[in-house]
């Protein structure tokens, strides 16, 4: 018998092997200061493009002003206990209802952190005579939730609705024999690619199958939509998204999530959220918090608008300049480069310290080999010279890439690895 620990020692992942080179610098990164578009990385200031703080929230005055005042008034323990038993509040109440509005749905439940709820909310949602259909790309926590379904789940290819319309007929074929139902899964933003979800397409084909639709939304809520409501709104199909997540992670720079539906599914969720029934409540400084950030998002209309600016600014200008940034159609803007991970090491560590530009670096196993992904998220409190400081970085870059000065100064990294 095999020491449980042999495969740890000998395999590290194919990003764990990478640790002694990444780990406090390309992964595990501390930024320093407050929130913002410009914060301390190792003692320089650099231009942040990698903070989901979409709207300018996180150190907005008034915001700040409301944190503090209910930590004051509430402590960080209140209420304790689980929503069922202790830990339930007129105010949870009051978000949930004002969410729910927000979003167009009958009713809303809070969620303790967004990874968590989803996980459950999936796993309430069907039992082991269901089958679950969701897109490939679906982000981690779908995927999570999807492995503790004991039934059947398919694939289909990213935002391929032939492959969706393919893999409803094997469900409707499975689920006529099980006796259950089908639970389809996209998301509202996919938060890697910037790609919103095919939505109006999807609900198109309730005409020819029988199922019900789930949408994360995590990055749709605050940012799209006439009223920020999401990508459903966005795109007129608001009503025809079954279930409905969001998470205050983004939008509202808090913690915590929610899900809105009609109240019977509401009803019944609440009562077999696992992750919710058997943990504490959303602490109430965070619920006050977020009616707050919710009630900006209402009233501030400025804040999106801003938002839209520094986005358009920046996608065009990438654009112009001949990067690919793939088929983005939202705030997430991904620039797509070649090269390996050694090449990708020395690239983000150059725009780093000598342009003082600090974004997320995506490589494989997340994406293929040979790709560097560059994941920019633009916030509100971004301005116009940001933009321009980080596309002529970018053109520096691209140029030494290109060149081959990131695989000479690379050469030595590999080396090292016995690569």
């Amino acid at each position: 018998m095999k020491d449980l620990f042999e495969k740890i020692y000998k395999d590290k992942g194919p990003l764990g092997k990478w640790a002694a080179q990444a780990e406090g610098y390309f992964v595990f990164p501390k930024l320093e200061g407050e929130i913002s578009n410009r914060m301390k990385f190792q003692g320089k200031e650099v231009i942040t493009w990698s903070i989901n703080d979409y709207l300018g929230l996180a150190n907005h005055p008034e915001v700040r002003k409301v944190d503090a005042e209910a930590a004051a008034q509430y402590g960080s323990a209140y209420p304790m206990g689980a929503r069922m038993m202790s830990g339930h509040t007129e105010l949870h109440e009051q978000l949930q209802n004002e969410l729910a509005t927000f979003v167009q749905k009958e009713a809303a439940y809070l969620l303790n952190f967004g990874y968590q709820g989803m996980v459950s909310t999936v796993d309430a949602l069907v039992s082991k005579d269901d089958i679950i259909v969701y897109d490939v790309d679906a982000h981690a926590c779908i995927i999570d939730g999807v492995r503790l379904h004991h039934g059947k789940r398919f694939t289909y290819k990213h935002n391929d609705m032939e492959s969706l319309e393919k893999n409803l007929e094997r469900a409707t074929k499975m689920a006529e024999t099980t006796g259950g139902g089908i639970l389809v899964i996209s998301e509202g933003v996919f938060g890697m690619r910037g790609e919103q979800g095919r939505l109006k397409e999807i609900v198109a084909l309730k005409e020819k199958f029988n199922f019900r639709l789930f949408v994360d939304d995590a990055h749709g809520f605050g940012t799209l939509g006439k009223t920020g409501a999401g990508a459903g709104e966005e795109q007129g199909v608001q009503d025809d998204i079954d279930v409905y997540f969001a998470t205050f992670a983004k939008s509202l720079a808090s913690t915590g999530a929610f899900i809105a539906a009609d109240q019977e599914i509401i009803d019944y969720l609440k009562y077999n959220l696992r992750s919710q029934m058997f943990a504490k409540s959303l602490q109430m400084q965070l619920v006050v918090g977020a009616l707050k950030r919710l009630d900006m998002l209402r009233t501030m209309p400025e804040l999106k608008q801003n938002l839209w600016k520094i986005v358009d600014a920046l996608q065009s200008g990438l654009k112009s300049r001949g990067f690919d940034i793939g088929t983005t159609q939202s705030c997430v803007t991904p620039v797509y480069l070649n090269g390996s991970i050694p090449e990708a090491m020395a690239l983000v560590r150059d725009l780093r310290e000598n342009y003082g530009i600090f974004c997320s670096i995506v490589v494989y196993p997340v994406i293929p080999k040979g790709l560097i992904l560059l994941r920019m998220i633009p916030t509100a409190t971004h301005t116009l010279e940001d933009v321009t400081v980080t596309l002529d970085a970018f053109d520096a870059i691209r140029e030494r890439l290109e060149n081959g000065t990131y695989k000479r100064m690379s050469a030595a990294l590999i080396k090292a690895m016995g690569e």
